[in-house]
């Protein structure tokens, strides 16, 4: 329901004069962070259920906005802000803000990752020792008026047993140092992390198989992405450790459902805890919901009074420090600079993290070196921030820790990923070229090039082909023999999908060392798996896969 427009309430103690920047709050916020606008002199107005109408309606004025997970912030409600120079968002992900619109107006977006590390982590190690006991089913005995059940409910220490932590992000992390202090032995994977060293004391590194077979608990921590889907798969799951219990907390569509309800049925595994499932919420035939071996929450993991407090203090500060000095703290597409650099800079970093997304997908491992090179009229500007655009989009892959310009180059290099700048001697026509090369831990070689044609972004080249793309969207890239009728073949396959292709771009064979032809299309939507086999399975097609730009 809407509510009307209201200033937050001053606190009692003396406060800063206020200040003339207008800050909209879209969705309910703690008390105690609208006192610590106040607190900095400013008096935000609250306005929260509001659709993206009534929105644009009133953000002409407009210094901020404040959202949490409901309001959405479009390119319509940015577009209507010529004032707007942040947008903060508080909680972790910024999925309801449009980033790449308000990156190519020069408007910061930040969020506020750290507030709800510990209450993520906690609901997991919950889980954990709730299966071990199995505390929600003696409740529900209970209830039922059962009594006599202790030899059937008799559970498992968790002491000296050992705990599996797949993903060492930050949540990762705290899971794995709370298991250390309940006297667990600790082994971890996360392919991202370089060499074999842990980067925590006590913990071990191990392949995921190996983790797998050696674990009693397995917890997972690491983002969704096409790599990382069914990353337990039904292969994985009947190779678990038998008597092993699994716990997430992390993203839905990591774990197979089905298969993980067959290995219950079937006695290998001895329960599991789900905070996130593949279809949210469940359907009411999920194979898991009449299990009494399985804990199921609704997605709590965020939920906590304190987390709420954390991240609307945390915003609070963050986008008052920033009107007040510039200084963008957990910006996740631009560095602390001032407002003329940053709306002067805006295309050119929106840019280079398109190149740096872009090699990261075409790489089939992680990114070990990668090189930036800038020549024309934009290698006479201050090129460290392009270059942390460039790494800030090359280590979104398969990262679920929010990254923005201060947190980039640590996580490089836990990475191992070294990144250098070059000179480019190659000529070309363009005022001005940003262009990336990657090599991947197995050796493969990508080159992607781009530029800013008024204020957007384009990419022209990709490896050896010369291109003009706009960086959104899904971009299909196959290898075909150089023939006719190819681009018929693939225009009725997607067609027959209801894909629209928006652009095709054609590299000739005879640029390619393997002599074969590359196919570029901009699609309107992203293609199923299905769509992708049945491309794959056409006569001149020898690979197919998809760039999400």
């Amino acid at each position: 329901m809407t509510t009307p427009l209201r200033e937050a309430t001053a606190p009692t103690a003396s406060v800063a004069p206020v200040r003339p920047e207008r800050i909209l709050i879209c969705d309910e916020l703690s008390s105690e962070a609208l006192d610590a606008f106040a607190a900095y002199g400013f008096r935000p107005v609250v306005c929260t259920g509001l659709k993206e109408a009534e929105l644009v309606a009133r953000v002409a004025d407009a210094d901020a906005l404040v959202v949490r997970s409901a309001t959405k912030v479009t390119r319509a409600i940015i577009d209507a802000a010529p004032r707007l120079r942040v947008v903060g968002r508080a909680g972790v992900g910024v999925d309801n803000v449009d980033v790449d619109a308000a990156t190519s107006r020069g408007v910061v977006v930040m969020n506020a990752p750290a507030g709800n590390t510990t209450t993520t982590a906690e609901l997991a190690v919950s889980l954990m020792l709730a299966l071990a006991r199995n505390v929600t089913r003696g409740d529900r005995a209970v209830r039922a008026g059962e009594w006599k059940l202790r030899g059937k409910l008799s559970g498992s220490e968790i002491s000296g047993k050992t705990l599996g932590v797949v993903g060492l992000g930050r949540i990762g992390r705290v899971v794995a140092t709370r298991g250390l202090g309940l006297a667990m032995k600790v082994v971890a994977y996360d392919p991202y992390l370089a060499g074999e060293r842990s980067p925590l004391e006590g913990v071990e590194l191990l392949p995921l198989d190996e983790l797998l077979a050696r674990a009693d608990f397995v917890t997972l921590h690491v983002p969704y992405s096409d790599e990382t889907r069914h990353i337990l798969s039904r292969e994985r799951i009947f190779a678990m450790k038998p008597g092993a219990r699994l716990v997430n907390c992390a993203r839905g569509g990591l774990i197979d459902e089905q298969a993980l309800a067959d290995a219950l049925a079937q006695g290998r595994l001895k329960g599991a805890a789900l905070d996130v499932f593949e279809s949210e919420p469940p359907a009411k035939d999920h194979p898991l919901l009449s299990r009494d071996d399985v804990i199921l929450t609704p997605h709590l993991g965020a939920s906590s009074e304190e987390a709420q407090r954390n991240v609307a203090l945390e915003i609070a500060q963050q986008v008052s420090e920033f009107l007040l000095e510039g200084l963008a703290r957990n910006a996740v597409n631009l560095p602390a600079t001032s407002a003329a650099t940053l709306r002067e800079l805006a295309p050119w970093l929106l840019l280079a993290e398109k190149l740096g997304t872009t090699l990261a997908q075409l790489c089939d491992s992680p990114l070990r070196t990668l090189e930036i090179s800038l020549s024309g009229e934009i290698s006479r500007k201050d090129a460290s921030h392009v270059r942390l655009a460039l790494l800030v989009g090359a280590l979104r892959k398969g990262c679920d820790t929010p990254l923005n310009f201060v947190n980039a180059p640590r996580l490089a290099l836990e990475r191992g990923l070294a990144v250098h700048e070059r000179g480019d001697e190659e000529s070309h026509f363009l005022h001005s070229l940003v262009k990336a090369r990657a090599i991947s831990r197995t050796g493969e070689v990508h080159v992607v090039g781009g530029t800013v044609f008024g204020l957007a972004p384009r990419i022209v080249r990709i490896d050896d082909h010369f291109l003009d793309l706009v960086p959104q969207g899904p971009l299909l890239v196959t290898t075909h023999v150089d023939q006719p009728g190819v681009v018929g073949l693939l225009g009725t396959a997607l067609g027959a999908a209801h894909i629209n292709i928006r652009r095709i771009e054609l590299g000739p064979g005879a640029r390619a060392a393997d002599g074969l032809a590359r196919g570029f299309l901009a699609l309107d939507e992203q293609p199923t798996s299905e769509v992708l086999e049945a491309l794959a399975r056409l006569e001149p097609i020898r690979s197919v896969r998809v760039v999400q730009l």
